[in-house]
């Protein structure tokens, strides 16, 4: 790598590291591009340079969470040998990390801030279409091993997504035990209905 890449590489991971640190002290909407710009040490050009807006890095700092997300399920996931084992585990994972990471709150703010650039919305729009085929991807392997009958696995992708965000969303008042409890009872309900 040059070094002026390098030099590059390392301004943009300065700018996220302490926008990361405001975000979560200070929240989304209360954190302006001057407040980073003192943090980071940086002009307000390398971060329209980096990331065009505050929403372009709010996206990124985002994104770093799916990509670790990601990263941590996988070294768990072999762990569960079944599909509905693996969406117990995941429901577990994703509890856990909803409670534990700082930014929780500070992305319920930018995802409510209603008005976003074109670009930003395309990125979030990019990110759910991952998070819907990652769900019928696991929830095929289910239907071709036998485990679930088959069905419209794209519908079911997406009332999954939405079953995760909803939990997200209602959780944030909850101790451990009670979210931990929610997300099981939210795999027992998508897996069995409530029909009798």
């Amino acid at each position: 790598m040059n070094k002026k890449k390098e030099q590059s590489d390392h301004t943009k991971e300065k700018i996220a590291e302490a926008s990361r640190a405001l975000f979560i002290k200070k929240g989304y909407n209360a954190t302006s591009i001057g407040d980073i710009v003192k943090a980071a040490g940086c002009s307000a050009g390398n971060i329209y340079y980096h990331f065009k807006s505050k929403e372009g890095l709010f996206l990124h700092l985002i994104e770093e969470w799916d990509r670790e997300w990601e990263e941590k399920w996988l070294t768990k996931e072999a762990q569960y040998p079944t599909t509905i084992d693996k969406l117990y585990g995941m429901a577990e994972h994703l509890a856990v990390e909803q409670i534990n990471h700082p930014l929780t709150q500070a992305i319920d703010e930018f995802y409510n801030n209603s008005e976003k650039d074109s670009e930003v919305v395309n990125r979030i729009e990019e990110l759910v279409r991952g998070y819907i085929n990652f769900n019928t991807q696991l929830l095929q392997r289910g239907i071709d091993n036998g485990e679930f009958k088959m069905t419209d696995v794209n519908g079911l992708a997406v009332i999954l997504d939405c079953l995760w965000i909803g939990l997200s969303q209602h959780s944030r008042k909850m101790d451990r035990e009670e979210t931990l409890a929610a997300y099981r009872l939210a795999i027992d309900v998508f897996l069995r209905g409530i029909a009798k």
